[in-house]
């Protein structure tokens, strides 16, 4: 594991040379090949070297942030042309996956926790010195004030696993139970925040609609599967309490997930409106972890990684008619299907993925959520319809309200989708649709 760090810790003097924009992206997917190539074939943690390990859940996570990483540099071309900062926008990328690269194959819970708060430090820089209004402060503070409320108590609830049974280790916490519910409260809060759970996702849509195309792909790709990643490993220590109060995270969830739902009809903002979807998709996520059985796991993680890929997609088309037409509003960016007939192709195909259309991850992932919840409860059967219907409207609502109707007259000029941008959307989908020909590799 340390070979990858020390790979990724000699890319940063590169970041500081001239002209070294894209030979940076490609060592990142060099490197996302080598990754790819390590055997990983067990839940117990492999690999192994000083405190970092990968088991299977890491192993997706880490790739996936790879590949997020290398895209958002791809995406960002933009500020290549302008030469805006880039070598510290570089810089930034790097330590950002530095930083998620050593949370996610932590072995050690304190560790974990540490990088879990590292990884908010490059984010808020991004927002804060690449964001487009002067807004992007208040959401940036609102982002950094959120995580890290939620985050104190995680801490101390970790100081008191280690002053009772004198370990942290990730792996040995699964030998004990802890039926306590402050510490269930403390441990649990500062993911349900970085998920974000309903109540308590007012940062995200604001930082994602300040942020800068990179931005919103980190945020929507790894930071909201950080909550996930660890929800995955500290419910296991907490078995008999969760079995006991669970019901109320789950039913709070998916209600949230169905206001939600109907919030994404209200936007007139793209990016806000992709945003709230994703709050909907994680309400689905942490509905299954909290059931606590093999199917809620399994599909959460399926539906992490496929919701990763699809909606750091849909950040960049909405990016990808932001730099034409210079607005975010539903009202300009209308009868696109004139203008970039192709890109209508790719809207149509991510915003299917997004309603869960086969074949994409998605779909496996919400098939399996779905189990488990009506597993649970066949009570939430109701809520799970109308959230799965509403999720195919506000996405329909997206495709139809950009890609027909009459275009904004106001636009000067014009120019269509360039190669570059086509890869970076086959990119997004390729992976999406055809990792579910190995969805076996999810099922061990």
């Amino acid at each position: 594991m340390m070979k990858f760090l020390f790979m990724l810790i000699f890319l940063i003097p590169f970041c500081f040379k001239k002209k070294m924009f894209w030979l940076v992206q490609m060592f990142l997917f060099i490197m996302m090949f080598l990754f790819l190539i390590l055997m990983v074939s067990s839940l117990n943690y492999m690999n192994l070297s000083y405190m970092f390990g990968i088991d299977m859940i890491s192993f997706g996570l880490i790739l996936l942030s790879i590949w997020i990483c290398s895209l958002m540099i791809m995406a960002s071309e933009s500020l290549y042309s302008k030469n805006f900062y880039i070598k510290f926008f570089l810089f930034n990328i790097i330590m950002m996956l530095i930083m998620l690269y050593l949370t996610f194959s932590s072995m050690n819970l304190f560790m974990f926790y540490f990088f879990f708060e590292g990884s908010l430090i490059p984010t808020l820089m991004l927002i804060m010195g690449w964001g487009y209004q002067p807004e992007r402060i208040q959401a940036g503070l609102y982002l950094l004030f959120y995580t890290l409320f939620a985050s104190l108590p995680m801490l101390l609830g970790i100081m008191y696993v280690y002053n009772f049974y004198n370990y942290m280790s990730i792996y040995m916490l699964k030998f004990i139970n802890i039926n306590f519910f402050f510490f269930f409260i403390s441990m649990i809060l500062a993911f349900l925040v970085k998920m974000p759970m309903y109540f308590l996702h007012l940062w995200l849509p604001k930082a994602h609609v300040e942020a800068p195309v990179s931005g919103s792909m980190i945020l929507a790709g790894i930071m909201l599967k950080l909550g996930g990643y660890g929800l995955m490993r500290v419910l296991i220590m907490m078995q008999e309490i969760c079995l006991k109060i669970n019901f109320f995270f789950i039913s709070l969830s998916l209600m949230g997930g169905f206001y939600v739902s109907l919030m994404c009809f209200l936007q007139i903002d793209i990016k806000s409106l992709i945003a709230y979807s994703s709050v909907a998709h994680m309400s689905l996520v942490i509905g299954g972890l909290m059931t606590m059985n093999y199917w809620g796991f399994f599909g959460s993680f399926i539906m992490m990684i496929g919701h990763g890929l699809c909606s750091s997609g849909m950040f960049c088309l909405a990016n990808i008619n932001y730099e034409r037409l210079h607005s975010r509003s539903l009202f300009i960016n209308k009868g696109l299907m004139s203008f970039m007939p192709s890109m209508t192709m790719w809207w149509f195909l991510l915003l299917s993925s997004n309603m869960s259309a086969p074949p994409s991850l998605n779909l496996l992932g919400e098939i399996s959520l779905i189990n488990s919840l009506v597993g649970w409860s066949s009570m939430t059967m109701i809520i799970l319809m109308l959230i799965s219907f509403f999720s195919a409207g506000y996405s329909l609502y997206l495709f139809s309200f950009t890609q027909h109707g009459e275009y904004y007259l106001g636009s000067y000029s014009f120019y269509t989708g360039v190669s570059r941008e086509y890869l970076m959307l086959m990119l997004h989908w390729l992976p999406l649709n055809l990792i579910i020909l190995k969805a076996d590799y999810f099922l061990i």
